[in-house]
C-alpha cells in the first residue's frame, strides 16, 4: 500500500493535494457546527442504581436531576415586594417556556418548603426549576430561558439581582467557556507550533506543510463526531482532544516522513528513491504507531460513561486522519514542492545577515544525541537506577488521591453557576449536594404510615443525619417536625425521601453513611435505590475501577502484541510497557499535589481536595498511547541498525546510540511541538480540561526526555544482546508475520 502511494504521489501530485483540498472543503463544512450538537455531561454510569433512582424521579415525580436554579436578592430580603414581584415573573416565564417539569418557589410552596427556600442570612431566595430533554437540550433550554429573563424581566425590577446556575446552567455554560477556550487554545498552539517548525525545518514551506495536514486530521476529526451525534451523545470536551491531537499529531508524522525524506537525500539518493525509501520505512513507522496509538486509545469505549466514550471516538478519529492525511498528502506535497520545500529557509537568510557560512555536515558520532547516549550507558546502572527514583518519588503524591465528582466548581468563579454553587453550599442546607435521596420503585400495598415509619428510622439510627423528609413530614432524631414538603413524594406505587446530611462529600464518611442508609430494614423488606451526589460519585469510581483491569489489560495486550511484531522481541514490549507507566507516574503525582491538594494555588482553580475520577484514566489512555508513538519511532530505527550489523552487544550499543542519533532531534521537536498543543489546555477555563492539559504537557515531556533519552538506552544497555529475544516458537512466528524495517524498495524505478 506505501509502495502504490508513493508512486501515486510521484505520478500525480496535482490530483492528490487537490482531492485534499476538497475532502477539506466538505469535512469543514459539515464538521465545523459540531459543538452545537455536543454536551457537557457523560459523566454518570448510566447502568448505575443512582441512574435507575434518577430516572425514577424524572418519570414519576418531575424530579429532573437537570435544573435550572435561580438565587433573587433585592431590598427587603425574599418577603420585600420588590423580591417577591421578580421572583413572580421569573416562575412565570420558566413555565411559560413549557419546558419546565416543575417549578418550586418559596411564594408558590407550602409553608415548610418555603421556609428552606429562604438563605440562611435572610437576604435571598431560591427558585428551583426541573426541566425536560435530558443533558442534551436540557442546557440549551436553561440558556434560552436565562436570556429571556435577563431580557424580559429584569430590566423590569432594578435593585433585584437574580444569578442562574444548576446542573443545566453549569452546563450550558461548561458549553459556552469549551467553545471559547478552543478558539484561545487554537490562537496560543498554531502560531507557536509553527514557530517551532521553522526553527526544525528552516524552511516556511516546509514548516507550513504539517499544519496543513494538522487542520486536515482536526476537521475530519470533527465531522466524524458530528456523524456520531446522529446516533450517541458525545462529550464536548471531546474537542479539545481533538485539536490538540490533531495538530500534534500531524506534526509528529510528517516530521518524521521529512527528516527521513532529507536524511536520504543527504544520503546521495535520487528524489524518486529518496520518496520510496522514506514511504517504506518512516510511512510504515507511521502508519504502526498510529495503529497503536488508535488500539491503545479505542479501549476507552469499555466505560460506560459516554464522556470517556466519546474520547475514544475523537482519539481514533483523529489519530486515522492524521496518519492518512500525512502518508497520502506529505508525499505528495514533496513531489509537488521539489527543491523549493526549502525555500523561504529563515535560517539561511539569518547566517547571511550575520556574514556566518552554512554549518557543515556532522559525523554521527559528534551529534549530540549520540554522544549523550555513549555517556548515559556508560554509566547504565547508577542513571538508571536514579530516573527510576527520580519518577517514582513525583509520583507519590498520586497514593494519596481521592476521588470526587464535577461540578458547579469546574468553572472560573466568575460563572454563574459557580456563584450559585457557593451560595447553595453555604446558605440552603435543605438543598446542599451532601444531601442523598432514597428512592422506593414499588410501595404497593405500602401505607404512609409505613414510610413515616422508615423515615424515623432512618433519622433516629444513621449517624450524621440531621433530617429525613417524608411524604407525611420531616423527621429529626425520629420525631416529626413539620408536615409535608416538596422534598419528598407518594406516587405511582413509587416514593421518594430526602435526607440531610452534614457528612462531607466523597469522603470515607460519607460512604460509610451510604451503607447504614441501606442497612436501615424498609417496609415489607422492599429494595430501595440512592442518588444523590455522593452515590453518583460512588457509582461512577465504581464503574470506572471494576472496568479498569480489563481496560488496562487490553491496553497491555495490544502494546505487547504490536511491538512484538515490530522487534520479533518480548523483552523490549514489556520495558516499554514498564517505563511507559514509569514516565506517566510523574504526571499522576502533580495532579494530585496541584489540583486536589490546592498547591501553586491550584493553578487558578478551585481546589475541592478530590480529583475527577475520570480524568487519570483518560489521562492515562491517551498518554499512554502518545508515549507508544516515541517509542515506535525510536525503536524502529534502532531495529533498523541492529538487523544491519553484527548482532552482538556491541552492535546492540551501537544501533542505540545511531538510533537516538538519527530520531532525537526529531522526537524532541515533535515532543516540544505536542507539548504547545497541550500546554495550551492549560489556558481552558474549565479546571479539570486544565488538569488535562498540565498531566498530558509532563506526561510528554518527561517521556520525550528522561525516558527515551535516559532510561531507554540505560536499559538497552544492561539487556545487550537479551534486548532482542524471544522463545523459539515466537521467532518462528515473527519470522512468518513480523513487520520489516528493512526499507526495501524495487531496483526498477518509475521513470
Amino acid at each position: 500500500m506505501l509502495h502504490r502511494i508513493a508512486l501515486l504521489a510521484l505520478a500525480a501530485p496535482k490530483r492528490v493535494i487537490a482531492a485534499a483540498v476538497l475532502v477539506f472543503v466538505a469535512a469543514a463544512v459539515f464538521g465545523f457546527p459540531v459543538a452545537k450538537s455536543l454536551s457537557a455531561g457523560g459523566f454518570q454510569d448510566p447502568t448505575s442504581e443512582s441512574a435507575a433512582a434518577s430516572k425514577v424521579l424524572t418519570d414519576t415525580f418531575g424530579q429532573s436531576e437537570m435544573q435550572l436554579v435561580y438565587t433573587v436578592s433585592g431590598p427587603g430580603g425574599p418577603d420585600g415586594p420588590a423580591v417577591q414581584a421578580a421572583g413572580a415573573d421569573i416562575v412565570a416565564l420558566i413555565k411559560e417556556s413549557g419546558r419546565a417539569l416543575g417549578v418550586q418557589a418559596p411564594w408558590t410552596s407550602p409553608g415548610p418548603a418555603a421556609a428552606t427556600m429562604h438563605s440562611a442570612d435572610g437576604q435571598s431566595a431560591l427558585i428551583i426549576a426541573s426541566l425536560d430533554g435530558g443533558e442534551n437540550n436540557a442546557q440549551k433550554y436553561a440558556r434560552q430561558i436565562a436570556d429571556r429573563i435577563d431580557a424580559e424581566v429584569l430590566p423590569n425590577h432594578p435593585g433585584v439581582t437574580a444569578l442562574p446556575g444548576g446542573s443545566a446552567m453549569i452546563y450550558a455554560q461548561i458549553n459556552a467557556q469549551t467553545e471559547h477556550d478552543l478558539l484561545l487554545m487554537e490562537s496560543l498552539a498554531v502560531p507557536l507550533s509553527f514557530l517551532v517548525l521553522v526553527w526544525v525545518f528552516g524552511g516556511l514551506l516546509a514548516a507550513a506543510l504539517p499544519m496543513a495536514v494538522g487542520g486536515l486530521a482536526i476537521v475530519g476529526s470533527m465531522s466524524v463526531l458530528r456523524l456520531i451525534t446522529f446516533g450517541t451523545d458525545v462529550s464536548i470536551f471531546a474537542l479539545n482532544l481533538t485539536t490538540a491531537m490533531g495538530l500534534a499529531l500531524a506534526i509528529d508524522y510528517t516530521l518524521l516522513i521529512i527528516s527521513r525524506y532529507r536524511d536520504e537525500i543527504n544520503a546521495g539518493e535520487t528524489p524518486e528513491r529518496a520518496l520510496m525509501r522514506t514511504m517504506a520505512t518512516a510511512g510504515r513507522t507511521v502508519a504502526f504507531s498510529a495503529t497503536t496509538v488508535a488500539l491503545s486509545m479505542s479501549a476507552m469505549v469499555l466505560f460506560p460513561m459516554y464522556f470517556l466514550r466519546s474520547f475514544a471516538y475523537a482519539g481514533v478519529a483523529v489519530v486515522v486522519f492524521a496518519a492518512l492525511a500525512a502518508i497520502i498528502v506529505t508525499p505528495a506535497a514533496i513531489v509537488l514542492l521539489g527543491p523549493r520545500l526549502d525555500s523561504l529557509d529563515i535560517r539561511r537568510a539569518a547566517r547571511r545577515l550575520r556574514g556566518r557560512p552554512a554549518p557543515a555536515a556532522k559525523p554521527v558520532e559528534q551529534m549530540f544525541f549520540y554522544r549523550s547516549t555513549k555517556f548515559v550507558m556508560a554509566r547504565a546502572v547508577p542513571i538508571g537506577v536514579a530516573g527510576v527514583a527520580l519518577l517514582l518519588l513525583l509520583g507519590a503524591p498520586f497514593l494519596g488521591v481521592k476521588w470526587g465528582f464535577p461540578d458547579d466548581r469546574v468553572l472560573p468563579p466568575s460563572a454563574t453557576a459557580h456563584q450559585v454553587g457557593d451560595g447553595l453550599r453555604d446558605q440552603f442546607p435543605s438543598y446542599s449536594p451532601t444531601a442523598v435521596t432514597i428512592v422506593l420503585p414499588d410501595v404497593g400495598g405500602m401505607n404512609p404510615s409505613d414510610l413515616e415509619s422508615y423515615a424515623s428510622k432512618i433519622s433516629a439510627t444513621v449517624p450524621e443525619v440531621t433530617a429525613v423528609t417524608a411524604p407525611t413530614g420531616t423527621f429529626v432524631g425520629g420525631l416529626r417536625t413539620t408536615a409535608p414538603t416538596t422534598s419528598s413524594g407518594f406516587a405511582g406505587g413509587k416514593a421518594y425521601l430526602t435526607v440531610a446530611s452534614t457528612t462531607p462529600l466523597y469522603s470515607e464518611a460519607s460512604y460509610r453513611q451510604l451503607d447504614a442508609l441501606r442497612a436501615v430494614p424498609t417496609p415489607g423488606d422492599r429494595p430501595v435505590q440512592l442518588t444523590g451526589m455522593s452515590q453518583i460519585n460512588s457509582d461512577s469510581v465504581h464503574a470506572i475501577t471494576s472496568r479498569l483491569p480489563l481496560v488496562l489489560g487490553v491496553i497491555a495486550v495490544i502494546t505487547f502484541g504490536l511491538l512484538f511484531l515490530l522487534t520479533g522481541s518480548v523483552v523490549l514490549p514489556l520495558k516499554a510497557l514498564v517505563l511507559n507507566v514509569l514516565s506517566l507516574s510523574a504526571a499522576f503525582g502533580a495532579l494530585v499535589w496541584i489540583f486536589q491538594d490546592g498547591h501553586l494555588g491550584a493553578l487558578g482553580t478551585t481546589a475541592t481536595g478530590t480529583l475527577v475520577a475520570n480524568m487519570p484514566v483518560l489521562l492515562f489512555c491517551i498518554a499512554f498511547g502518545l508515549s507508544m508513538d516515541y517509542e515506535v519511532f525510536l525503536i524502529a530505527r534502532i531495529r533498523e541498525f541492529w538487523l544491519a550489523g553484527g548482532q552482538t552487544s556491541a552492535d546492540n550499543d551501537e544501533s542505540v546510540a545511531l538510533g537516538l542519533a538519527r530520531t532525537g532531534r526529531v522526537i524532541t521537536a515533535a515532543a516540544l511541538v505536542m507539548s504547545i498543543s497541550f500546554a495550551a489546555l492549560i489556558a481552558a477555563q474549565v479546571s479539570f480540561m486544565r488538569m488535562f492539559g498540565v498531566g498530558l504537557t509532563l506526561a510528554v515531556l518527561v517521556d520525550a526526555t528522561l525516558v527515551r533519552v535516559v532510561l531507554v538506552p540505560a536499559f538497552m544497555k544492561v539487556m545487550g544482546r537479551w534486548n532482542w529475544w524471544a522463545p523459539a516458537p515466537l521467532a518462528a512466528l515473527h519470522r512468518k508475520i513480523g513487520i520489516s524495517e528493512s526499507g526495501d524498495i524495487p531496483d526498477r524505478m518509475p521513470s
